[in-house]
């Protein structure tokens, strides 16, 4: 119990930044932020407590916190893949692709077996209109994870922007036998494209 834990020890950064974790999974984010702070005011070099508050105020939308926290815990660990890539997302979702590019490469410099990063970046070349860098990507996220349902759809979108409608259809297919969510998305690009998707 980590608020036992703090009791007997007010000092104890680590268990305020676990405390942290528990809260943000139950969608208690201002107590998240709040431990968190906590974690970082005890110890100042905690890059893992700034990475997770920049996690709670990317997901409430304060991009600038989120950006900020971040960048903070790449300059305490700069081998922190992770921060690296949730940076990028923050920049994606600003639809400032390039940098987004930038931190996704970094994180895979950092971790080559990152499908994530991998998978995040294609999307940003995707949304350049560079698909064959993002096929790419996607189809190295493949490689290290079969089952990423998500990869195979975005790969079939991109096979479908550049007219290969029949590597589109097999990818959007499989898509969909691994993960059955996807089935409304996969029928809307094959409405778009005309692909003419036959869907259990």
């Amino acid at each position: 119990d980590y608020t036992k834990a703090i009791e007997l020890d007010p000092k104890y950064a680590e268990a305020y930044n676990n405390r942290g974790i528990v809260y943000y999974d139950l969608g208690q984010y201002p107590k998240a932020i709040s431990d968190y702070t906590k974690a970082i005011e005890l110890d100042p070099k905690y890059a893992e407590a700034y990475n997770n508050r920049g996690i709670v105020y990317y997901d409430l939308g304060q991009y600038p916190k989120a950006i900020s926290d971040y960048t903070k815990a790449i300059e305490l660990n700069p081998k922190y893949a992770v921060a690296y890539n949730n940076r990028g997302n923050v920049y994606y979702d600003l639809g400032q692709y390039p940098k987004a590019i930038s931190d996704y490469t970094k994180a895979i410099e950092l971790n080559p077996k990152y499908a994530v990063a991998y998978n995040n970046r294609g999307n940003a070349y995707y949304g350049l209109g560079q698909y064959p860098k993002a096929i790419s990507d996607y189809t190295r996220v493949i490689e290290l994870n079969p089952e990423f349902a998500l990869a195979y759809y975005n790969r079939g979108l991109a096979y479908a922007f550049l007219g290969k409608f029949e590597e589109a259809k097999k990818d959007l297919f499989k898509a969909v036998e691994l993960n059955p969510a996807l089935k409304t998305h996969v029928k809307k690009a094959s409405d778009h494209f005309k692909l003419n998707l036959k869907l259990k």
